[in-house]
């Protein structure tokens, strides 16, 4: 699917009685921001001084505007411009290999497991790029994945734009409506952030950090 409402499926869409719950992942399946962590882990202790380095205006603008798109594109621009998606695919799957141990808080991971267990359609709904979340999302046996996705040029090379607004806040709901029906309701919504609160209001069960779990 590639309209922007849509998700990046892993299995099969819901079925009209399966009850559909929906994790926010950076915080709250992991113990912190994944994204950030990899582009780290990408560029290497000095690529990403670096590349920080370059970046201080765009730092220096978000501790005006605290506008996290605008600042999560300008640190697309400045680690991944011109990456191919093959190479980058390549590198969030080993990324993800890497890190899982330490990074997956086991709390959650069970509550994860006791929907599943419960027949329910699991969906990630994450801010950061679907392209190095989805390794975490196949290995999580995620029925979808929705997260903020990246431009890929007519050579299928990161261009350093998102297709649609960063994936938090209102954007979470809307995409959740336009993959599910406007008239979606979660059985279950977890998250750790203000910017799960919209998608914990459609929920029957809001878990705002009930995760705690360090591993």
């Amino acid at each position: 699917m590639s309209d922007m409402g849509s998700p990046t499926l892993v299995r099969q869409p819901p079925r009209k009685d399966q009850a559909i719950v929906a994790f926010d992942f950076d915080g709250t399946l992991t113990v912190r921001d994944s994204f950030t962590q990899f582009l780290r882990w990408r560029a290497g202790q000095g690529g990403w001084f670096l590349g920080l380095t370059r970046m201080a205006p765009d730092l220096a603008a978000y501790a005006g505007d605290r506008d996290r798109g605008r600042l999560k594109a300008a640190s697309v621009r400045e680690f991944l411009k011109g990456v191919p998606r093959s190479q980058l695919e390549a590198d969030a799957e080993a990324f993800a290999g890497q890190v899982w141990p330490g990074f997956m808080r086991y709390d959650a991971l069970a509550r994860w497991k006791d929907w599943g267990a419960r027949g329910a359609y699991r969906v990630i709904v994450t801010a950061s790029p679907e392209t190095t979340v989805a390794p975490f999302a196949r290995r999580l046996e995620a029925d979808a994945l929705l997260g903020t996705p990246l431009v890929f040029d007519a050579d299928d090379r990161v261009t350093g734009a998102f297709e649609s607004p960063n994936c938090r806040g209102e954007e979470k709901v809307r995409r959740l409506r336009a993959a599910f029906g406007q008239d979606v309701q979660l059985a279950a919504a977890y998250g750790d952030t203000s910017g799960d609160t919209e998608m914990l209001a459609i929920a029957d069960e809001a878990g705002f950090r009930v995760f705690k779990e360090r591993s």
